[in-house]
């Protein structure tokens, strides 16, 4: 069986033939497996889901939980049609996974999703699965991205917070996976007071607890009075009305496009934190490296940069370019 017999790009996303189901799917299909609980990746409104336990839950906390007729945990290896599939660690957000898709003859392809391979303390590390075929993102697929080490990026957070102690600093980051991924790093670098946080975030963190991460102190950032220093908000709060309660905040954003200064700039960011739930150029060409694939597709991204890369390397690659896979929704 050719490779493009058990998967291809559709306009609904990545679909199997052989399984009759897509991956990450951007509309309502019969099946869907999904790696990970970012909505730009499970959408509600599918009939049947195949995930893990984590990501199925964060799903009906975030859509309900009538989100799918019928919730599939992934466990182990599972026959679906003619193919094999398992989930493995994706090192991205908590629950997200890779999909290893195995047909009984032709090559076997995984799908990684979004994953990292820096060490992230609200979800398991990153696992490196042997195939035929890696499907890789390629969000920072340029070498200008090298991300520095994150708690490095919290003793830059520190340092501020010491020069000015009377200004609050509102730390944007995404909901679900950065938000609490910021909150651990500044317990690891030695933040034990309490941390604000925007009331958007508080069922997400709930949940993290829940599953025997300590973040720590949270108090809520929606009283009139907030009695943190470090305040954490998904980037859509600093365009309401709700950072006015704020005297001379200290603006920040945690995210890998912080490397690109005028971005920082566009948003009024005073303290860039270059923090990124992805790869970045050397970790992306290192898995590829290490994985040692026949093929390498790319589902979105500056998949360029990559291709070249990869033809450099005398390894086959091809753009997916699949639509719809961008920066977590706020």
């Amino acid at each position: 069986m050719r490779a493009d017999q058990i998967l291809h790009p559709t306009e609904a996303g990545l679909y199997c033939p052989p399984g009759d189901f897509h991956i990450d799917p951007t509309r309502p299909v019969p099946r869907a497996l999904i790696t990970h609980g970012h909505g730009d990746h499970a959408r509600a409104g599918h009939g049947a889901v195949m995930a893990t336990r984590q990501t199925l839950e964060i799903m009906a906390i975030r859509y309900g939980e009538d989100f799918t007729a019928h919730r599939q945990v992934a466990d182990g290896v599972a026959r679906i049609g003619d193919v094999q599939v398992s989930f493995h660690p994706a090192g991205h957000i908590l629950g997200s996974a890779q999909i290893a898709v195995m047909p009984d003859r032709g090559p076997k392809i995984v799908v990684s999703g979004d994953y990292c391979r820096a060490a992230n303390p609200v979800c398991a590390p990153y696992e490196p699965v042997p195939c035929d075929i890696f499907v890789t993102e390629a969000t920072f697929g340029l070498p200008v991205f090298r991300h520095p080490d994150p708690l490095a990026e919290m003793t830059r957070l520190i340092a501020s917070m010491a020069e000015f102690p009377e200004r609050p600093h509102l730390i944007g980051a995404y909901a679900l996976g950065k938000a609490q991924r910021v909150i651990a790093l500044a317990r690891q670098a030695g933040i034990d007071g309490p941390i604000a946080i925007h009331g958007a975030l508080q069922r997400l963190c709930d949940y993290h607890v829940e599953q025997g991460i300590d973040l720590g102190p949270l108090i809520p950032a929606t009283a009139s009075r907030v009695d943190a220093q470090l305040v954490i908000a998904p980037p859509s709060a600093f365009a309401s009305a709700w950072v006015q309660r704020f005297s001379d905040p200290v603006i920040g954003f945690a995210s890998g496009w912080m490397t690109v200064r005028a971005r920082a700039r566009q948003r009024g960011v005073e303290l860039p934190l270059v923090i990124s739930d992805h790869v970045d150029w050397p970790q992306v060409t290192q898995t590829i490296l290490e994985l040692a694939p026949s093929e390498v597709w790319i589902t979105h991204g500056t998949e360029d940069g990559l291709m070249r890369w990869c033809e450099l390397q005398g390894i086959v690659s091809r753009p997916l370019r699949l639509v719809g896979y961008e920066d977590e929704p706020e």
